[in-house]
């Protein structure tokens, strides 16, 4: 998962052998050549394991996720919070969405693979930690072979809900996303410095993301400077005027200082965007379900289904706020509509729920 630092809050990507600890994290970040840098032992793992058995690109590629999920291999496991360079991946096997993606492009390119970063912007993913609230994109890894034909590898292709297909990204991007989580997870831990060092690398690296810089800006007001927090906040904007994170944060920001008509404009401009945002929509709708409110949820469901009416899970929604309301009639055709859009385990639970809701009807 890839964080963007929200400061209304603070808007933020076995034949094994034994695992061991990974290195403890240190003040200085590491450079991009070290995120990615294999080490030794997993080099000849993957000779021996894979490259010794295949020449074929798309075999190499085949026996590549293998070896990727296999206990016999590496076993790797999902970890959100497994913000890790390759090495610490392998040591821990646990990789979140960057760092498995990270570990597949070095295999891949040691395997003399075509492979680059994938982003996908426009996703559903929502963690909040003590008073920092975190909206997170995803990344993954593709491989592009012979004949233009372009595959992905994904860690956590079941657990993102998006709107649009992953977009290829330069490795200065990918990295970024790896310093900029680091620094979310130094904020975490209290150690602002640190987590400074690890943003001032990532703009360094790519100054035209204005997540990083929206997100420094959360950094500097958590160290006291409103100041700096402001001219991030700007400048973010300068790069993306449409940026929910930069526009919320410094909207927080001025209301926090007294100038109330500008934080007004850009409360404004934030709900424009906003109101074009399915994700915003479902989340508001989850909210007032929890609330109670459940005629504000039909709505806001409603409109999370306008703008994106292929996701089952927003039918799912609306489906469960009709039965709380007691009309299953109109629960059943939502939940039909999940039914239809949905596969495998989701398909089988939304095809069980309007059977007992068959039942209740009759």
């Amino acid at each position: 998962m890839i964080a963007s630092l929200l400061a209304a809050t603070l808007a933020v990507a076995a034949l094994a052998p034994a695992v061991v600890a990974p290195p403890v994290p240190t003040a200085e970040p590491p450079s991009p050549a070290e995120i990615m840098a294999l080490p030794e032992p997993l080099r000849q793992q993957f000779h021996a394991r894979v490259l010794s058995t295949t020449r074929a690109p798309e075999q190499r590629l085949r026996r590549m996720v293998d070896f990727l999920f296999s206990p016999d291999d590496l076993g790797m496991g999902y970890d959100i919070a497994a913000n890790h360079t390759v090495a610490e991946a392998y040591a821990t096997r646990k990789a979140n969405c960057l760092s498995f993606t990270l570990l597949a492009i070095a295999l891949a390119r040691e395997a003399g693979l075509q492979a680059y970063g994938q982003q996908i912007d426009d996703t559903l993913a929502w963690r909040q930690a003590e008073d920092t609230l975190y909206r997170t994109h995803h990344v993954n890894a593709g491989v592009r072979l012979r004949g233009g034909r372009q595959l992905s590898v994904d860690v956590a292709w079941d657990q993102v809900i998006a709107r649009k297909p992953p977009r290829q990204i330069s490795d200065a991007r990918l990295l970024v996303h790896y310093y900029n989580n680091r620094a979310a997870d130094l904020l975490e831990a209290g150690r602002l410095d640190d987590a400074l060092r690890y943003a001032e690398v990532a703009k360094r690296l790519d100054p035209a993301y204005a997540v990083t810089w929206s997100n420094t800006g959360v950094l500097h007001l958590r160290n006291g400077d409103g100041a700096q927090a402001q001219a991030h906040y700007l400048h973010a904007l300068r790069l993306d005027p449409s940026s929910p994170g930069a526009l919320s944060n410094l909207s927080a920001h001025y209301q926090r200082t007294g100038n109330v008509e500008a934080a007004r404009q850009l409360q404004a401009r934030l709900q424009r965007v906003q109101a074009k945002d399915p994700f915003h929509h479902f989340l508001q709708g989850t909210r007032h379900e929890r609330e109670g409110d459940l005629e504000r949820a039909v709505d806001d469901y409603r409109r999370a289904i306008t703008l994106f009416p292929d996701e089952h899970r927003f039918h799912f929604g609306l489906a469960r706020v009709y039965s709380l309301m007691g009309d299953h009639r109109r629960a059943g055709k939502a939940l039909a509509r999940a039914e239809r859009l949905s596969e495998g385990d989701n398909r089988r639970l939304y095809h069980a729920k309007l059977d007992a809701l068959s039942r209740l009807a009759h």
